[in-house]
């Protein structure tokens, strides 16, 4: 059986620095952007969970034809859904992916 790959790295943006996550196995792939205040992540990751946690998550979705597989596919990506505690950041649906880390970057 192989392994999947997994992969963290330090992003750089203007507000700071941010850690980057790519998981993918045959057959599937999920990625996200961690802030210490919250993440930018893919369609795998569920808002209703994280308003029950109170966390901060922004959610963009890829297609088959055009899958979320590392950090910076979410850096141009729409977001589509955000948790009430990242609204409360000035997160809201319709900005990029780096847009919504900038802003969980410049939260205190």
């Amino acid at each position: 059986m192989t392994l999947p790959f997994a992969e963290n790295r330090t992003l750089d943006f203007d507000g700071g620095q941010a850690i980057g996550t790519s998981y993918q196995w045959s057959g599937g792939q999920y990625c996200a952007i961690h802030t210490a205040k919250g993440l930018v992540g893919c369609g795998i990751y569920d808002i209703r969970a994280a308003n029950e946690f109170s966390l901060v998550v922004a959610i963009a979705r890829g297609t088959p034809a055009k899958p979320l597989r590392v950090p910076e596919d979410l850096f141009n990506a729409k977001i589509l859904e955000v948790s009430q505690a990242a609204e409360k950041l000035g997160v809201v649906p319709g900005m990029t992916g780096r847009e919504a880390v900038e802003k969980m970057l410049a939260a205190k």
